[in-house]
């Protein structure tokens, strides 16, 4: 038998010049590729996917929010959009901006974000815009290495272009330009909002924000969260959803904030003040998800049915012994069907009973059919009247008042990874002493199901083909005590 022409046994040159070549390939690829290893968090993807014209991502501190606005304007560029990609796209070259505080701060974020560090050559191509779609570099006055336009390389053949401006420029260098998208990153005064939202009006465009609220309830936020607008959405991401922060070390950084600064710069949550109508932490009504929920529990859904906004259903079960409500789950969807909705409760808790407002005696246009007959139709066990207190008022202040009695008194406890509950909760908040009714839909149902409590029933999870006893040996078959 033939002897390999290595005695050691090692590979052979042209063998080792291969793997050579596919590692410094490979490290290339990474290096001037920076968009293939973009892998969004949950909440940065429910942010790309969101078809709105306008849209923030308010987030905490070195949560991931600007590398969720650099990635996107360099699918926008190129018009290479990822598989999972279901927000807004172009299959044509796009021209857009990419806006900062101040030109340095653009130059430092934005510009190092899309194309690499400035000033460094050799790291051109760095950024999310890959290197070999880069086709020219147009340098701005007045600021050393910072870039006025790039040309960018779109797959469709063409050439996209992205300018770099600032909003100390003023409202009125902002003028006169048509642009298919613009990307704002940290908070822009209104003004300038105002008018870079103009600059995409005749391309039927959009504008993108990405921002810490350090300013508290400005002009933006405002328009963001107390204006209910259907061209309009936001996304809230905390410490708690950037998966590069290990858990162990969340405590000592949200503590190393100024105490008043915490809830902005960990939670993304703006400076509510006075108006705020939860202001207590999250640990006073979290609790890890309960693993076994006794079946002798009083069980109830409440729902608020998604007419102009998003529906959404809350399951709550009361341990009726230490009156304590516990939140179990909480679901919420826009533009989707009773079909839709009820298989999803159905499985959490198809034999509970369903509390609902009084606008499920509305009828729909078309079929003459009320919400409430919608949903029983599809199985759910909706109780006969819409809900209200014993007096029959259905007064919000009741229900809140209810609401921050339990939560003061550990009586009201909710699981800790309910997200959108706890997103709602942070930003629950009046104006002018009114209630803002905007995201405030699981808060709503939850409401209502507290506000029909004395209708709960302690019945068993899941579906009724596969009854769960949560672990528990049911007293005798085919009996179980109703202890209504």
């Amino acid at each position: 038998m033939r002897r390999s022409s290595s005695r050691s046994g090692s590979m052979s040159q042209p063998d080792l010049k291969a793997i050579l070549d596919t590692l410094e390939a490979a490290a290339k690829r990474k290096k001037f590729r920076k968009i293939d290893f973009y892998e969004p968090y949950p909440k940065q993807m429910e942010f790309h996917n969101m078809q709105k014209r306008e849209r923030l991502l308010i987030a905490g501190n070195q949560l991931g929010k600007t590398e969720a606005g650099a990635a996107e304007a360099a699918y926008h560029l190129t018009g290479d959009y990822p598989d999972w990609w279901t927000g807004r796209r172009w299959d044509r070259p796009t021209k857009g901006w990419a806006i900062g505080e101040t030109s340095l701060l653009t130059r430092d974020v934005s510009q190092k974000k899309l194309f690499g560090p400035p000033g460094v050559v050799d790291m051109v191509g760095t950024g999310y815009v890959p290197k070999d779609s880069i086709i020219d570099i147009s340098l701005a006055r007045g600021v050393t290495d910072a870039y006025d336009g790039v040309q960018i390389r779109h797959k469709s053949g063409g050439t996209s272009v992205v300018n770099f401006k600032s909003y100390e420029q003023g409202r009125a260098k902002l003028q006169g330009d048509s642009i298919d998208w613009a990307w704002c990153d940290e908070e822009p005064p209104m003004p300038e909002y105002s008018e870079i939202l103009t600059r995409t009006t005749a391309t039927g465009g959009i504008v993108y924000v990405t921002f810490t609220p350090l300013k508290g309830k400005s002009d933006v936020v405002n328009r963001y969260l107390d204006e209910r607008d259907p061209n309009r959405g936001v996304v809230t991401m905390t410490i708690y959803d950037a998966k590069h922060i290990p858990p162990e070390k969340v405590a000592a950084i949200i503590a190393g904030y100024p105490a008043h600064e915490r809830e902005a710069r960990s939670m993304g949550v703006p400076m509510l003040g006075s108006g705020r109508i939860f202001p207590y932490g999250e640990d006073l009504i979290m609790e890890a998800r309960i693993q076994e929920v006794p079946l002798y529990w009083k069980k109830i859904w409440g729902i608020d049915f998604g007419i102009d906004h998003p529906f959404a259903a809350v399951l709550l079960a009361w341990d009726v012994d230490a009156d304590v409500i516990h939140v179990l789950n909480a679901y919420r969807i826009s533009d989707q069907l009773p079909i839709m909705h009820a298989p999803v409760m159905k499985g959490l808790g198809e034999l509970v009973p369903v509390a609902w407002p009084q606008d499920g005696h509305q009828r729909d246009k078309s079929s003459g059919e009320a919400l409430k007959d919608a949903y029983a139709k599809h199985g759910l066990k909706m109780l006969p009247e819409h809900s209200q207190w014993l007096d029959g008022g259905n007064s919000t202040e009741a229900g809140i008042l209810e609401m921050q009695e339990r939560m003061t008194t550990g009586r009201f406890k909710v699981a800790a990874d309910l997200s959108d509950f706890f997103e709602e909760y942070r930003f629950y908040h009046r104006k002018d002493g009114q209630i803002v009714k905007v995201k405030d839909d699981i808060l709503s149902a939850c409401r209502v199901a507290i506000m029909s409590k004395r209708y709960a029933r302690p019945v068993a999870l899941g579906s009724a083909g596969k009854r769960r006893t949560n672990g528990r040996v049911p007293i005798a078959k085919d009996v179980d005590f109703d202890l209504s």
